[in-house]
């Protein structure tokens, strides 16, 4: 990145001398000529949008568009209005202090609230800084506010940098804030002051007040949509076990059953039929909040294949129709349990075998729905739990090897300890009573190369018996023998 698009230690050393050296890369730029340096390219983007616009550099105002009871409503309907308390508790006290003003405008530009030092409210009823006016880019040219809703990026922006003139005893930031449901903007939080306020954390500020602002609407948004499965969960329950979905009033899908479905459908207003992307059809019907999705269950329905790899030294490994999907290890081990009982088990049993007798089944019923989510309903079903895919797991490979005597098929499948890390009494004792089978099948063979497979795992790299095993089998001459050799030593 060049000077250019890094003014803030110039700007920092001299804010004053700096600003007379924009006005003169503005004038250049505006004039057709070579300036001193080139604007940042953020700014120069910015200005030729503005000038496509139509926005006068020398004359321009911002457009006052709404007040009185017109701009009340729009503040009382915006989204942004439940989160206001927490913008005024993060920026009105820093910008009284530092003689700064806070903004919020809607997606538009639209200014809704302003905060602030009285002097510099004052100041900004001068220039047109205040409530129901446009700071959009197309009105008004270069800003903070326009430019950051017009990049989606927080911005800042410092004197002549505006386009317009008026505005060039001003420094200002802003960051764009987005719905966390639809990832629609929604609005720019901005703060504004002259150019000796001018102070580089400024954008760190606005960014994170808007990152705060976001994390609330996400809060906010979670509580609806349990709210929304509370009420409406009878309606999916009444399907009776068929194909279908709660919906939000977005389309988010925010409860399955027995399908699985993108997270969000493309719906209309209204409802009737959709069309899903892998070409499946839906029918929509509107609830007081949301939507009721039903899905066809037509013979040769798509049966979801679930892949467990679980037997390793590393990581685990998920996925779903060749998909992979990055579950916890509470959930691995209830895929695991689940695998191991394909005619299902209850909460009870569930919790039992994941926690042992301190086990809850709320906490059972808790991440299932998590994993449902994760997973889709079609993989895990409920009443009981259990799995409703086409299971392949390394773990039951090696079992059905194990009971069929065949000691390289046993080893082929068998990496390492199940679940290592995990400490659930259920899986504990698969892991103990599978990895004993193992390696009594290699210390039977008394075929080099299946004790030195079980050897190169955890299970069997620091154990005597296999060691022994193998520096019977071994050829004098065989290379894998001084390994033996040397690590039993350093046991030794």
């Amino acid at each position: 990145m060049n000077v250019a698009e890094t003014p803030e230690p110039e700007l920092l050393r001299d804010p004053e001398s700096y600003a007379r050296l924009l006005a003169h890369v503005r004038a250049a730029v505006l004039a057709g000529v070579p300036g001193p340096r080139s604007p940042r390219s953020v700014v120069s983007a910015s200005w030729d949008r503005s000038l496509a616009a139509h926005v006068d550099p020398d004359a321009g105002e911002a457009p006052f568009v709404y007040d009185g009871d017109a701009l009340a409503a729009l503040r009382e309907a915006h989204p942004l209005a439940p989160v206001l308390p927490v913008l005024r508790q993060m920026l009105v006290s820093i910008a009284d202090d530092a003689e700064h003003v806070m903004i919020v405008t809607d997606a538009d530009g639209l200014i809704l609230w302003r905060e602030g030092a009285a002097g510099q409210l004052v100041r900004g009823d001068r220039v047109g800084l205040t409530e129901g006016t446009r700071w959009s880019e197309a009105a008004i040219g270069t800003n903070a506010m326009g430019t950051a809703l017009a990049t989606g990026e927080p911005v800042q922006i410092h004197s002549a940098e505006h386009l317009v003139r008026r505005y060039h005893t001003w420094t200002c930031a802003a960051a764009p804030v987005r719905d966390p449901e639809t990832g629609a903007l929604l609005g720019s939080i901005d703060v504004s002051g002259p150019l000796r306020t001018v102070h580089p954390a400024m954008i760190s500020l606005v960014t994170a007040t808007a990152q705060l602002a976001e994390g609330q609407l996400r809060a906010q948004l979670a509580v609806r949509d349990e709210r929304l499965r509370r009420v409406n969960m009878p309606h999916l329950a009444a399907l009776r076990g068929r194909p279908g979905a709660l919906l939000s009033a977005a389309g988010r899908v925010l409860a399955a059953e027995s399908c699985t479905l993108p997270s969000t459908v493309d719906i209309r207003r209204g409802g009737g039929t959709v069309a899903l992307p892998d070409g499946r059809l839906a029918t929509v019907e509107p609830l007081a909040e949301g939507y009721l999705l039903r899905l066809s269950a037509a013979p040769g329905t798509h049966r979801a294949r679930l892949r467990l790899e679980y037997l390793s030294d590393g990581t685990h490994s998920t996925t779903v129709d060749g998909r992979e999907i990055p579950v916890t290890l509470r959930h691995a081990e209830i895929l695991t349990l689940l695998a191991l009982h394909p005619n299902g088990l209850s909460a009870e049993r569930l919790a039992l075998q994941l926690y042992g007798e301190t086990g809850n089944p709320v906490t059972v019923r808790a991440e299932i729905h998590r994993l449902r989510s994760q997973l889709g309903a079609s993989v895990v079903q409920t009443r009981p739990y259990r799995l409703a895919a086409d299971v392949d797991a390394d773990f039951l490979r090696a079992r059905t090897a194990l009971r069929s005597g065949t000691p390289d098929g046993v080893l082929r499948d068998f990496r390492g300890p199940l679940l290592p890390e995990s400490e659930a009494p259920a899986i504990r004792e698969e892991r103990e009573t599978l990895t004993a089978q193992v390696r009594q099948v290699a210390l039977n063979s008394r075929d080099p190369a299946v004790l030195w497979s079980f050897w190169e795992t955890a299970c069997g790299a620091d154990d005597f018996a296999v060691l022994d095993a193998l520096l019977r089998t071994l050829p004098p001459a065989d290379p894998r023998r001084a390994a033996v050799t040397a690590h039993r030593a350093r046991l030794a």
